[in-house]
């Protein structure tokens, strides 16, 4: 028997009523605000991720500057100038160009490390977009949870309103004492009161977004669509290998370690010597003019424990750098089992209220208001089962925001969107 488990759709499993009650209410009609369009946003806006690629942007000059050479130098001399210091009387005057060559190798080797450190950048602008695209469907998740959440406080409200009404009417025909009449009240103010409450939760939750989306915290946003069924997959192999072979992390530890192997290629080229070659015009005072040429050369062995401590450096940086990428691999590996569980836990949760407890007290509540209209059962039993109902209808609206707060974990464990073939066991 299969464990996966198949979680419906929150909206297919509230209370007949609760919908009619939502349908009577005199609202405006709100445009619809879909996951995708918010996401289109917030890779175009979002400050975190355009910084990120600014500095990927910036790496990509960093080849181009490593493999440069030197800058050529010019220079002039006097020579026997006069007391005077007036240099046009000086006997010799030598104009010199000079370029230092290194040694063949150290500019591609050093070009070449540069790039693996913007490919490390490049991996890195994934990894960003990940991170914000994550904060932003667990901020769109919560607030479709605070809408769904005033909708049922807002029909509870109407069930206040109705125990109220009952009161009065048994109240008037002397059917129950004065203190019934105000215990629905109380009841109904305390429905006033949550609704309130949960309509600010609405703006807090839009402010979390819009700030997301580098939007004023009060800019205009619609309501969230009811999200689709998931699938929830029996096992989490699947996941963890998906991860490691598409989590940008990992790509961005590989372009390391190829980054600090250029680095130790070019530590053991430095013992090899660099030459500079200048070419020098000779004007004399007095006498014939002319050219000189003049080589040299670095002497890297005068200072070879510099260079063997560059080496060693290097080779450490390459240890640690392996160790990271084996740390980013074990950290991937306990994310994704993680999520995976903490979303099998909300999908069993979801499941429980859907099939158990919102039947229950669905018909708890109808069973109970027929006998307190009869004068079968006292009003406070009444009240305690609207606000039974009520728990449980705010528990199922939790359990349902819930699953999609960890699916949007789980995606980000496993580094993007997961297809269907990749989760599902069948």
């Amino acid at each position: 028997m299969s464990s996966t488990i198949r979680v419906a759709g929150v909206a297919s499993t509230f209370l007949p009523i609760l919908l009619r009650g939502l349908a009577a209410a005199a609202s405006p009609p709100v445009e619809p605000l879909r996951l995708d369009d918010v996401l289109a946003i917030a890779r175009d806006a979002n400050p975190e991720i355009r910084a990120a690629r600014g500095r990927a942007k910036a790496a990509e000059y960093g080849p181009a500057r490593a493999r440069a050479w030197d800058d050529p130098v010019l220079s002039w001399e006097a020579w026997n100038t006069p007391e005077n210091f007036n240099v046009a009387e000086a006997q010799n005057s030598i104009f010199k160009v000079a370029q230092r060559i290194p040694f063949p190798g150290k500019r591609r080797l050093a070009a070449a490390a540069a790039g693996e450190e913007a490919r490390a950048m490049a991996h890195g602008v994934d990894t960003t977009v990940l991170d914000v695209e994550a904060a932003v469907k667990r901020a769109y998740w919560t607030l479709w949870r605070a809408h769904k959440r005033l909708a049922v406080l807002e029909q509870e409200r109407a069930i206040a309103e109705r125990v109220a009404r009952t009161a009065e009417g048994r109240y008037a025909a002397s059917g129950v004492p004065q203190a019934d009449v105000l215990r629905a009240q109380v009841g109904l103010t305390h429905a006033l009161t949550d609704a309130k409450t949960a309509a600010l939760a609405i703006d807090v939750a839009a402010a979390d977004l819009n700030t997301l989306l580098s939007r004023a915290p009060r800019a205009p946003l619609g309501v969230p669509v009811d999200p689709a069924p998931r699938v929830v997959p029996a096992t989490d192999d699947a996941l963890v290998e998906l991860a490691l072979r598409q989590r940008p992390e990992v790509a961005v530890q590989a372009a390391t370690i190829a980054r600090e192997q250029r680095t130790l290629e070019l530590a053991r080229k430095a013992v090899l010597p660099d030459v500079e070659l200048s070419v020098s015009r000779f004007i004399n005072a007095g006498g014939s003019d002319g050219f000189g040429a003049m080589a040299a050369v670095t002497l890297p062995i005068a200072n070879k424990p510099k260079y063997d401590a560059a080496i060693s450096e290097a080779n450490a940086r390459i240890v640690s750098a392996e160790a990271d990428r084996r740390r980013v691999e074990d950290a991937i590996r306990r994310d994704v089992e993680q999520a995976w569980l903490r979303l099998r836990t909300a999908a069993l949760s979801h499941d429980l209220q859907a099939t158990t407890h919102l039947p229950h007290a669905e018909i708890t509540l109808q069973v109970t208001e027929s006998a307190y209209m009869t004068g079968r059962v006292d009003l406070m039993a009444l009240l305690d089962t609207v606000r039974g109902l009520q728990m449980v209808h705010l528990e199922h609206v939790d359990s349902a925001a819930e699953i999609e707060l960890e699916w949007a974990d789980l995606e980000r464990a496993v580094g993007g969107t997961m297809p269907a073939t990749e989760v599902s066991d069948g």
